[in-house]
Formats: structure tokens, C-alpha cells, sequence
């Protein structure tokens, strides 16, 4: 047998059904150190990730504290904690870096709770302008403005209807479905060995997993975004420009961040660690740098989200008439009512039931003075909602 000389290293041949796509990488030895698996990695993200976590705990117990207006705050609550999971989860998957398979499961948790945020924005939204009724009062019946840029070419023609508000509400719901369902197919792909993240392979799940949930992703976003087109100019004393900018970037910019980090991996510019102590593959090491950014990002999200979704503003609606502040069992109480995904099953059932048959409830301030419901009474529509109208059955999107 031949020896090798002790300062030469030797590569390997991959083995396995996808040899034929692996591209040739460098190998990681113990001599050079990794930088994700290195204490400066882990310092470095955990403090970025503790300075967002405070930033945003202290926040969301602010608008706890000052729980004026639970039809809003509930919604605002729930967008901000898409910090501390995003972080937190990161961060984890950035200590168990070496362990190939948990950051799957980390990132599963992640991955679900961006359809929730999603959803609860265009809810927000709703809640801002009075609900569905008040909208349809302001829109109805207006031309949609036609423009390559705003993506409403394909509209020409069209106007707003309530078949337009029950499609965004439905593109946006059929993704904290899709997005759960394609998070569990990954992990029990994971499990029997079919899907690893930067395989295209046509035998891999990776790629249909990532062609649905990229369909899904844009849908959901693109409603989104036809709503805040549709009214912005109604929008505008809620400053919703940066809210929607932070919702779309945290979600949609991670991920393509996630999408370049596996087209780098598939060109070979993301090494592989194989060493006795230590073996990660290339999927890995690009799952290692999302989790690391992510950790970095999430600390300026923070920031912008303490900005956009500010409890300032209900710091002078007070709960009780002597101007008190809610005593923790209250804000513990309303934690608990604002976790509870409750409205969202039922806004589902609302808008995908046959039943629907192109309805808006009516407030009965309507019925009294013949006049559409004003935002100004947002806050009556919750108790004043008496009765149905029901729009002609040509009245689709």
C-alpha cells in the first residue's frame, strides 16, 4: 500500500444516489477552524439575539399594560413576537449547528409562525379601517388602478368589490395552511432521508417542497400588498408604510436569503465540514449562515418594530375610568386571549364556507340614519352588528 504524505489531504469520492449533482467543495478540517462553530459565532449572534429579545419583551408587556383597544393590540401583539422566535429559534440552531437534523425541526416553528404574522397584519388592517362593512363603504364600486408596477395590470377593468376582500383574506389564510403542512411534509421527509436543504434533485423533496411554498409565499404577499394598494390613502393616519415594509421584509427577505444561501451551496461556494470529530454538509453550513444573519437581523427588526407598532398610542385609553393601569392577572389574562388563534379558525371558516354568498355585515347605525358606517366607530361594530346585506351574486372578484 502507498502512504500519504502527512501534509497532503485526500478527498474523497461522494457516494450515494447524489453523487452526479454534488459539486467538488472544499473540505473543512480541524486545522482551520469554522467560523459558525467557533465561541465568537455564538457570542456574537447571542447578543444581537438578547438585545432584541429585551427590546421586544418589553414591548409586547407595554401593550399588555396598556390593553386599551384589544381589537388592535391583540393583532400587534401577535406580529411581535415574530422577534423573539425568529431570534431565539436561530440562535438555537446556530448552537446545535453540528447536529444535522435539528435545525430542521427548529426552523419548523419558525417557518409556521410567518403565516400567522401575515394573516394577523391583514387583520390589523381590518381592524384600523372598521372591519369589513366600513371598507366596502369607502371602495366599493372604484375602478382598480392599472399599473405594471403595483402588479394591478392584470385589473384593468375591474373595480373593488367584496369578492376583492374576500380574495385577499383567503390568499393570505390559504398560507397559514400551506405553510404548516409543507413544515410537517419536511420534517417527515427529513426523517426517512429524502429532503435536504440545496438539493434540486428531482428525487429530492427540497424542490417541490420550495416551489409550493414559494407559490404560496407570493400569493399571500401579493394579496397583501393588492389590499395596502387598494387603501393606502385610508390607511394613511395609521403610518402604514413601515409596518408593512417590516412584515414583508422580515418574511419575504428571509426567504430568498434562504433561496441564495442554497443557490451558492448548489455553485460549490458554501464548503462542507467533514473531519473525524465533525461531519456537516453543505446544506447544513447554508442553513448555519440563514440562522446566523437571521440572529443579526432580528435585532434591527426589533428596532423598527418598536417604531412601527408603537404602545405609546394606548397609553392614553385607559382601561378603567380612574386611569389605573392593568394589574398583572389582567395583562396575564390578556396574553392569554391574544395567543389564542381562535378568530383566525373562524375567519377561515367565514371566508372558504360555500355558505359565504358574497356578504358584508352592516352596522345598524346604518339602519337608523341611512348612512355608511364611519371609521370613527370602529369600535361599535363588534356590538351594533344586527343584521346582513346581502350583494348581488354578479358582485366577484
Amino acid at each position: 500500500p502507498h502512504s500519504v504524505p502527512s501534509g497532503s489531504t485526500t478527498t474523497a469520492a461522494p457516494s450515494g444516489s447524489n453523487a452526479s449533482w454534488v459539486p467538488d467543495t472544499p473540505l473543512v478540517t480541524p486545522e482551520e477552524p469554522y467560523f459558525l462553530m467557533t465561541s465568537t459565532a455564538q457570542t456574537v449572534s447571542g447578543f444581537f439575539v438578547w438585545t432584541a429579545l429585551l427590546i421586544t419583551c418589553h414591548q409586547i408587556y407595554m401593550h399588555l399594560r396598556y390593553y386599551s383597544s384589544p381589537n388592535e393590540q391583540r393583532h400587534i401583539v401577535r406580529i411581535l413576537f415574530i422577534v423573539p422566535i425568529y431570534a431565539f429559534d436561530s440562535w438555537l440552531s446556530l448552537l446545535f449547528f453540528t447536529n444535522e437534523e435539528y435545525y430542521v425541526y427548529f426552523d419548523t416553528v419558525r417557518d409556521c409562525y410567518e403565516a400567522f404574522v401575515i394573516y394577523n397584519f391583514l387583520s390589523l388592517c381590518y381592524e384600523y379601517l372598521g372591519g369589513e362593512s366600513a371598507i366596502m363603504a369607502e371602495i366599493r364600486g372604484k375602478p382598480i388602478e392599472s399599473s405594471c408596477v403595483y402588479g394591478t395590470c392584470c385589473l384593468w377593468g375591474r373595480t373593488y368589490s367584496i369578492g376583492f376582500l374576500r380574495f385577499c383574506k383567503q390568499a393570505t389564510l390559504q398560507f397559514c395552511v400551506v405553510k404548516p403542512l409543507m413544515a410537517m411534509i419536511t420534517v417527515i421527509l427529513q426523517a426517512f432521508g429524502k429532503y435536504r436543504d440545496g438539493d434540486f434533485n428531482v428525487a429530492s423533496g427540497y424542490l417541490y417542497v420550495t416551489i409550493i411554498y414559494n407559490f404560496s409565499v407570493s400569493l399571500s404577499l401579493y394579496a397583501l400588498f393588492l389590499f395596502y394598494f387598494a387603501t393606502r390613502n385610508l390607511l394613511v393616519p395609521y403610518s402604514p408604510m413601515l409596518k408593512f415594509l417590516m412584515v414583508k421584509s422580515v418574511i419575504f427577505l428571509s426567504f430568498w436569503q434562504g433561496m441564495l444561501l442554497a443557490i451558492l451551496e448548489k455553485c460549490g461556494a458554501i464548503p462542507k465540514i467533514n473531519s473525524p470529530e465533525v461531519s456537516v454538509g453543505e446544506g447544513t453550513v447554508a442553513a448555519g449562515y440563514q440562522n446566523f444573519i437571521i440572529c443579526i437581523e432580528m435585532f434591527f427588526a426589533a428596532v423598527a418594530l418598536r417604531h412601527a407598532f408603537t404602545y405609546k398610542v394606548y397609553m392614553d385609553k385607559r382601561l378603567d375610568s380612574y386611569g389605573r393601569c392593568a394589574p398583572m392577572k389582567s395583562i396575564s389574562s390578556s396574553l392569554k386571549e391574544t395567543m389564542n388563534p381562535g378568530d383566525m379558525v373562524q375567519d377561515a371558516i367565514h371566508n372558504f364556507s360555500p355558505a359565504y354568498q358574497q356578504y358584508t355585515q352592516q352596522s345598524t347605525l346604518e339602519q337608523r340614519g341611512g348612512a355608511p358606517v364611519s371609521r370613527s366607530h370602529s369600535n361599535l361594530s363588534t356590538r351594533d352588528n344586527e343584521k346582513t346585506l346581502l350583494l348581488s351574486s354578479d358582485d366577484e372578484f
